[in-house]
């Protein structure tokens, strides 16, 4: 069983003209989800609160196309976004992207895959002979719909044999089985995003535990696949540097001394309108979101954010990258954000 089961299910009519849309309508039918059809726009539902709707999309599939034409930057990522996915089933409540999908945060499915594929092999032949790299996960956690989609299996067998590509993903999730098997020629990257005991308990509600996480992190080792973790995001909390310290030993624990992988490590932020979402969703809220004690600062897409001031980040950064040079000999740090 997947690890998302919606509610309900928002299918274009046009979807069906795919073979995933079609396997997508088969397992519904089969596992008696009701899905409403639509045609252009998706459709509106009333409810007695914002946060009421909020949780609804949450839980709703969208079945639809990836229409866009154009894939957008990711930086420092990658160069560009693979949209196959939009949005997340979990509940964490610092979650960036409510600065993106806004108030009503659809699990969007995307079916037309060739479509998406061939716009990939054009960003790749315009930038050879250099490698473009690919993320999969910009604006969403795709392993919580792979079981419906094997979308990201797809995918990790496309870049198998696409020269001058590489594709990478992170994920809360721990449905990689469908993954494990099939050829991926080191050409995928799949990352786990982790974060301490204290903020995973406070705020990331509907998502799996650490542990679990780092089992499936050891089952991607296993299986050949280039391995990173994304710490993320990283908050200067009273008592950060005894939690941090622990969730860098447990990854120590959980994998050989001398397996290789990455390390991303970004810092917690947020934008004026993420704030007003992230509220109105979850009242009492105690994600840290006082402007004074942060730093104004315009992102890659043009808006502004909140960060921690420079000597904030000046102590994170040294704790990270002293801890993870100790710790991890074999690993390498891609970036501090």
């Amino acid at each position: 069983m997947p690890t998302f089961i919606p509610r309900l299910v928002l299918m274009q009519r046009a979807a069906l003209n795919y073979p995933l849309g079609q396997h997508l309508m088969r397992r519904f039918n089969q596992e008696g989800i009701e899905v409403v059809f639509y045609d252009r726009r998706i459709p509106s539902f009333p409810h007695r609160s914002f946060r009421a709707g909020f949780l609804f999309s949450k839980r709703t599939m969208v079945v639809t196309l990836w229409k866009r034409g154009v894939f957008q930057t990711c930086r420092p990522s990658a160069h560009y976004q693979l949209p196959l996915v939009s949005g997340c089933p979990g509940l964490c409540e610092y979650c960036y992207l409510n600065t993106n999908l806004g108030r009503r945060p659809f699990v969007k499915v995307y079916v037309n895959l060739e479509d998406i594929f061939h716009q990939a092999r054009q960003y790749v032949r315009q930038r050879r002979p250099q490698t473009t790299i690919f993320e999969g996960a910009a604006t969403s956690d795709p392993v919580a719909v792979e079981g419906w989609t094997g979308s990201l299996k797809n995918a990790v067998q496309f870049f198998a044999g696409l020269k001058d590509a590489y594709f990478r993903f992170v994920t809360k999730y721990t449905d990689v089985e469908g993954l494990l098997g099939i050829e991926h020629r080191g050409k995928t990257e799949i990352r786990f995003s982790l974060n301490s005991d204290y903020i995973v308990e406070t705020f990331e509600k509907a998502a799996p535990r650490i542990d679990s996480r780092l089992k499936a992190a050891r089952k991607v080792w296993e299986a050949g696949y280039p391995l990173g973790f994304l710490i993320g995001p990283i908050f200067a909390f009273e008592g950060w540097r005894r939690e941090y310290e622990r969730l860098l030993a447990a990854i120590r624990d959980y994998l050989p001394e001398d397996a290789t992988f990455t390390f991303e490590l970004i810092t917690h932020r947020f934008t004026s309108r993420a704030k007003k979402i992230i509220q109105e969703a979850y009242p009492g809220t105690e994600v840290p979101m006082d402007e004074r004690e942060r730093r104004f600062r315009y992102g890659q897409f043009g808006y502004g954010k909140y960060v921690y001031p420079p000597e904030v980040m000046e102590e994170l950064q040294e704790f990270f990258y002293a801890r993870i040079e100790e710790l991890f000999p074999h690993a390498r740090i891609l970036y501090f954000v």
